[in-house]
């Protein structure tokens, strides 16, 4: 009798982690994207190249995805996180041309956000730092059309001339661009935006969505505030390090507002690492990245945090893709989707209390005039109807068309059919 009570509470202890994500008060959520910045480059995902110890941490007290996977460039990723859908449907394939002046802007009219969800559900919105779908110096108040009702964003064009983003940047604040910053490093201007926006959500009593749009580790390579003060030099490695910094800054404001243990943080990539250099990792090295339609431009860190409601040191198999983020967030919060919404991600929810797999037989991701399937072993490209062995990542071999070996042939008539319904979706033909 003994044993099996002592067998009952395990069991239900094992779901009370889980249970608390949609306890009350309600769930706040803090999603925070690295600007260009692949799984390998940290140390929890095998990287040796670079100090990642805050993130490092969150992966050993929270879930960390192996297999996560997110377009090669901003545009696309950013598109497929905000409407929960692929490529295909959403249709931006690549960089929306901001950096050359272009005035042109994504449409949010045609699609229901993930913030105006959370908008909605009585939630304080906010995004910061990289936006890329729109010039805000011809539509200065643009996010609020994605659902988010409060921004510190930099601004790229000012005054006909392009701006910067880290020192002697341009950021713009609920529409008005920021005077006397010159001196700040930019990311600290956002961290600092982020910490009073998380203090006015607490004084008013709501839960607050933020998607933390880190500038951070994007090229071009500058000193951070920490390599100028101890006279460091000046790397890529050294801002990804900075980086990790700032997440530990917001990490330390949680506990400091004593709303930590009502929070939930995820931090994902939203490409491949931008490097024409190898990356070093405990499997091997890493090349290609950013731009490149392959492992190393798609694959991408994935890490959720949250102290107490998370059994620890999960690390899951399975296969999750950006788009599944939308679906998954809104059931993490305990809100309902609507049915009639066309999304093509899939909720993952489940799979954080390690009781079940990642739900995906494939994901996908597009740059172009290209789109690829990828079932974690094989990856069909839309291009040339070429099949790649990923059998033994980071190496990649590309099957011959001609190829008769057993398995290649049975992953192609595996993957043809939902290659195919992407076709559909972007209404393409097959290469011949």
């Amino acid at each position: 009798m003994k044993n099996r009570l002592f067998l009952t509470v395990c069991f239900f202890a094992a779901w009370i982690p889980l249970a608390k994500l949609q306890a009350q008060p309600p769930l706040n959520i803090l999603l925070i994207m690295a600007d260009d910045l692949g799984y390998e480059k940290l140390g929890c995902y095998g990287g040796i190249d670079v100090a990642t110890p805050t993130l490092d941490k969150m992966a050993k007290e929270g879930v960390l995805y192996e297999r996560a996977y997110a377009s090669p460039v901003c545009t696309p990723s950013r598109m497929s996180l905000y409407t929960g859908t692929y490529v295909p449907r959403h249709q931006y394939v690549s960089v929306l041309p901001i950096h050359t002046g272009s005035k042109k802007t994504v449409d949010f009219k045609k699609w229901t956000s993930l913030a105006t969800v959370f908008q909605d559900a009585g939630y304080q919105t906010t995004v910061t730092g990289k936006w890329q779908l729109a010039g805000l110096e011809s539509h200065p108040d643009h996010p609020r059309s994605a659902g988010f009702e409060s921004w510190c964003l930099w601004q790229i064009w000012k005054d006909g001339a392009k701006t910067t983003r880290y020192w002697n940047a341009t950021y713009n604040q609920n529409g008005q661009v920021l005077t006397d910053i010159d001196e700040t490093f930019g990311p600290d201007i956002l961290t600092d935006f982020l910490i009073s926006r998380m203090k006015t959500a607490k004084a008013e009593k709501k839960p607050f969505f933020i998607h933390h749009n880190m500038v951070l580790p994007h090229y071009p390579v500058v000193d951070t505030p920490a390599t100028k003060a101890h006279a460091e030099k000046t790397s890529h490695d050294a801002m990804i390090t900075y980086m990790d910094g700032e997440i530990e800054e917001l990490l330390q404001a949680l506990r400091d507002l004593d709303l930590l243990s009502e929070t939930l943080i995820v931090f994902i990539g939203d490409n491949g690492t931008q490097s024409q250099l190898p990356r070093q990792t405990k499997a091997g090295s890493v090349t290609g990245g950013k731009w490149d339609l392959n492992d190393a431009g798609t694959h991408v860190p994935l890490i959720f945090y949250a102290p107490g409601k998370l059994n620890e040191n999960q690390r899951i198999q399975g296969l999750v893709e950006i788009t599944d983020l939308y679906p998954t967030l809104i059931e993490a919060a305990g809100l309902e989707l609507d049915s009639s919404l066309k999304i093509d991600g899939i909720s993952f929810y489940e799979s954080l209390n390690g009781e079940t797999a990642a739900p995906r037989s494939f994901v996908t991701a597009g740059i172009g005039g290209d789109f690829f399937v990828f079932d974690g072993n094989w990856r069909l490209h839309h291009q040339g109807n070429t099949l790649i062995d990923c059998r033994n990542l980071p190496r990649e071999i590309q099957v011959k068309p001609d190829s008769q070996d057993p398995e290649a042939l049975a992953a192609r008539e595996a993957l043809q059919p939902q290659l195919d319904n992407l076709r559909e979706l972007w209404k393409v033909k097959a290469p011949r």
